[in-house]
């Protein structure tokens, strides 16, 4: 058989990828380049009007004097943690964190997963941080089944937050929710970024591999966010609001310039002691 582009629950849509399960040619570094780009195109075409409406959303939160908040958990909390204090990237988004499950640095690594199924830990960790009605939260859950995601957006929207979610749809329909409830993050969205990633998150197989391997929900989920940051930073131009963007450390001015800009928002940043 050889090894080949997975594509079992037909959410890949072949792009360069193939996306069908047949033999493709190349290394194993080509397939997964190509099946990452194949997910790329296919959430540029058919995510573009919630990537369109998300950065609306987040230049209506800058501009009415709203913060922004990103949160992830496990390797979910990845795509959050780039776009928080990320040279060019916008100075107001904040990290929610909530400890034990911001990447695998907890130990053991597990304990992080054993987290996101607890319920109720989302309440608390909103009642504890500087959210508020008005504010926006994008929540990175690539199932968005677990209780944690789940509590976090439902929570945050009877707080009067605004909530993205980015997440794979297809977990929806062919898995079964970890919430009492037997809803999905996707369900308690004001806006949904949808990443294509199939169930399982691993995008290659070989002949005498018995597991899938390859996940590209990494690369895909953080071009989302960046896709959604670029779209929020032009809608505050065509508004006359200079974007209130960070520039790089290690270009000549960076340092000078991020401290004008968190001295004019340091009301809105709370990555700062």
């Amino acid at each position: 058989m050889g090894e080949s582009v997975r594509g079992d629950s037909g959410v890949n849509g072949g792009g360069d990828g193939g996306g069908d399960g047949s033999t493709a040619g190349g290394t194993p570094a080509d397939r997964f380049f190509d099946a990452a780009i194949g997910l790329l195109r296919q959430v540029r075409d058919e995510d573009a009007a919630e990537i369109a409406a998300a950065g609306t959303a987040i230049a209506d939160t800058v501009a009415s004097g709203g913060r922004l908040f990103a949160f992830g958990a496990g390797h979910s909390s990845l795509a959050a943690q780039d776009v928080v204090y990320r040279a060019g990237g916008l100075a107001l988004m904040n990290l929610l964190a909530v400890p034990g499950v911001v990447g695998v640095d907890v130990m053991p690594a597990t304990l992080g997963s054993a987290l996101e199924r607890v319920d109720g830990l989302a309440g608390a960790v909103l009642d504890c941080s500087p959210a508020k009605a008005g504010d926006l939260l994008i929540i990175v859950s690539l199932s968005g089944r677990n209780a944690l995601p789940v509590e976090m957006a439902m929570n945050a929207r009877a707080l009067g937050l605004t909530v993205i979610g980015v997440t794979s749809v297809a977990y929806a329909t062919e898995t079964k929710s970890r919430h009492v409830s037997g809803t999905y993050l996707k369900d308690h969205c004001d806006i949904v970024l949808d990443s294509r990633i199939a169930v399982g998150d691993a995008e290659l197989t070989h002949e005498g591999i018995e597991a899938p391997f390859a996940p590209a929900s990494t690369v895909v989920t953080s071009a989302l966010m960046q896709a959604t940051m670029a779209a929020a930073a032009e809608e505050l131009a065509t508004r006359g609001i200079e974007p209130p963007l960070l520039r790089s450390g290690n270009v000549d001015g960076g340092h000078e310039w991020n401290g004008r800009v968190m001295t004019e928002y340091a009301d809105r940043i709370f990555y700062r002691a």
